[in-house]
């Protein structure tokens, strides 16, 4: 007799997000052409490498909205890696930081139109995602052209020409602010952009004539380019077509950027606390992916050119709205408070990690301070091991010690920390962080430490800008911004007094504009004047020196060779020692002691491995590096 079992079948364990999950990854599969390409979701920044990508974590409670957003991340990342040459893009791109901006942006503009004008879905899902973005970034609320990123409308109007689409709704402002002007001077060559969308070298040059119209780029760059490019062209190929040249060239530039990220690719599954509100836009540069090779380089000076000033010629229109202010001068005490609580509650998971290599590295440190004892001496500290010889002979004298001094030197370190806007969200949070935990790691070895931030006081020109146009816009002014340099901490203060300063860091509208080479310049003389016998220096920074107003009126590379020039003097003629650490930012082509991370949360282990490195007398060398993601410590 048989009888019927009770077991129920298996549920069903799956999360209720992850249908949705694998269907969102077998799209970007089909719309790549990648069949091997890996989807992670985290909580976290969207991102994409040539074999990985990485969406946001879709929430529990799943609206419409919600999933058409997930599903406009994963198509633009599938069309970035689908109609995307990184190869060509890194060729014709211009030198400026802002032009480039804009040339980035409306190539990821092109590849999105590529796939909304030929799937009505794919349109439908970049809408809302673009939709989200701008809702996010309260950019609705923008009413003043100065505060509007000319970027976003530059590629809101290529769009709007490409799919016949309006802008989102959230976006409407900035292309209103922006429309006339950029109509007016660039019309004619944005409507030539709809016949050569499926051709990225041509839409490219054609992007470089619009930038041209906006006196954004000087149309001999472009001639140079084209020229350097037909040169590239005109290279022998053994038992080859010219077009299968160019596609190896392609899958090359690929295999360059997955050797850089192969490892960084690994880390996408770990998730942070923080939503992800940057668009897919926002992806890793082709640039930094192209610099890979040369990073992985022994460092060599950058190439000089011979009629290009190196510095000297660097000037401000006025330095008299700039300003050196106290952490604590520019928030109430109170408001401070809340901030360092909002900053410990957004890494409390990462300061378990980072605390342990601060720990690490003030084992090294204090090894290095080891205690010496010279003994059997007839005067000094008594020494108590001896005395029982004493007791069993009396007649014995008695033998006292006296500690040798340390050959550690006396040591202060300044961490200078980019104050910029693209640093918002993840990175200053873990910059503020680790500055934090280091800084009290150091001070129990005896090691002072300063924190400096920098930014300017407004975006795109302040009252030295309003004082230049009253005066009539003379020619080559110089920088127009006011500076804000920032003390978090001095070298002096200990760091209890101070650890509430760090939270100013997290205060919505302090992150504005970076200008480098002064800040580094600002920082260098402070240490200068320290007693200490070793002074060490380090940068930390998530791009290139930028202010739209001051590059609007002087050459491209104005900042960036001033930049250059300050880092030269410190390395070549100071006694201070210079490090920097790049975020998602090749710094390497600037210092001759640097690193650049992939993800911010490796700030920490990046930070505690290259201060030991240079406390260790007999370390190894810093060479310029490119950090892995994977290689986490």
């Amino acid at each position: 007799m048989t009888t019927g079992s009770n077991r129920k079948p298996p549920a069903n364990r799956d999360a209720p997000a992850e249908p949705l999950k694998r269907a969102v990854a077998g799209a970007m599969r089909a719309i790549a052409k990648k069949p091997e390409l890996e989807v992670a979701f985290a909580s976290d920044r969207p991102a994409l490498t040539p074999e990985r990508a990485r969406l946001p974590e879709p929430p529990r409670r799943l609206t419409p909205l919600d999933i058409a957003v997930l599903r406009g991340h994963g198509d633009s990342m599938a069309l970035r890696l689908a109609c995307h040459d990184a190869a060509v893009h890194r060729r014709l791109a211009p030198e400026s930081q802002a032009a480039r901006a804009v040339y980035d942006a409306v190539e990821q503009a092109r590849v999105e139109a590529i796939g909304s004008r030929r799937m009505s879905g794919v349109a439908a899902n970049l809408s809302a995602m673009l939709e989200d973005r701008y809702h996010r970034g309260n950019y609705h609320e923008i009413s003043d052209r100065a505060d509007a990123p000319l970027e976003d409308a530059v590629a809101m109007l290529v769009r709007e020409r490409l799919t016949g689409l309006a802008p989102p709704a959230a976006a409407r402002k900035i292309v209103d602010l922006w429309r006339d002007l950029i109509e007016d001077k660039a019309g004619r060559d944005l409507d030539r952009l709809a016949r050569s969308i499926e051709d990225q070298r041509s839409f490219a040059r054609c992007v470089r004539d619009i930038l041209a119209d906006l006196d954004m780029a000087d149309e001999a760059d472009l001639d140079a380019d084209e020229s350097e490019e037909e040169d590239e062209k005109g290279e022998p190929e053994q038992d080859q077509e010219q077009g299968e040249g160019e596609a190896q060239e392609q899958s090359q530039s690929e295999r360059s950027q997955v050797e850089t990220s192969e490892d960084a690719a690994e880390d996408m599954e770990e998730g942070a606390t923080e939503a992800a509100d940057a668009p897919s836009g926002e992806l890793p540069d082709e640039a930094e992916a192209a610099d890979s090779e040369d990073a992985a380089e022994a460092w060599r000076p950058p190439p000089g050119r011979a009629n290009e000033p190196q510095g000297p010629d660097y000037r401000a229109f006025t330095t008299k709205f700039d300003e050196v202010v106290h952490a604590e001068d520019l928030c109430e005490v109170d408001e401070l408070a809340r901030l360092r609580a909002y900053l410990d509650k957004q890494l409390a998971h990462l300061q378990g990690v980072v605390a342990r290599l601060a720990n690490r590295l003030q084992r090294r440190l204090l090894a290095q301070q080891n205690r010496a004892w010279e003994f059997d001496l007839e005067e000094g500290m008594l020494d108590a091991a001896r005395l029982p010889r004493v007791i069993v002979d009396p007649f014995q004298p008695l033998s006292f010690k006296r500690e040798k001094d340390t050959d550690f030197r006396d040591t202060v370190v300044t961490l200078l920390i980019d104050n910029s806007g693209s640093m918002r969200g993840r990175p200053i949070t873990v910059a503020a962080t680790c500055a934090d935990i280091l800084a009290r790691t150091l001070e129990r070895c005896g090691v002072k430490v300063e924190i400096l931030g920098f930014t300017t006081r407004a975006w795109k020109g302040g009252q030295s800008r309003e004082r230049w146009l009253q005066s009539g816009k003379p020619p080559a002014p110089g920088r127009l911004n006011d500076l804000r340099h920032i003390v978090y901490k001095a070298a002096d203060a200990p760091w209890r007094r101070a650890r509430k300063n760090l939270g100013l860091m997290m205060r919505e509208g302090l992150l504005k504009e970076n200008i480098d080479g002064e800040a580094l310049d600002w920082a260098h003389k402070r240490l200068l004047v320290r007693p200490e016998q070793r002074r060490i220096l380090m940068v930390i920074s998530d791009g290139a020196p930028v202010d739209d107003s001051t590059l609007s009126v002087n050459p491209g590379n104005y900042l960036e060779r001033h930049l250059r020039h300050v880092i030269e003097e410190i390395e070549m003629r100071s006694p201070v020692e210079i490090i920097a650490i790049g975020i998602g930012h090749d710094v390497t082509r600037y210092y001759r002691r640097a690193v650049t991370i992939v993800d911010a949360e490796e700030l920490g282990g990046v930070m505690t491995e290259k201060l030991a490195e240079l406390f260790e007398e007999n370390g190894p060398v810093v060479r310029p590096t490119r950090r892995r993601a994977g290689a986490r410590a």
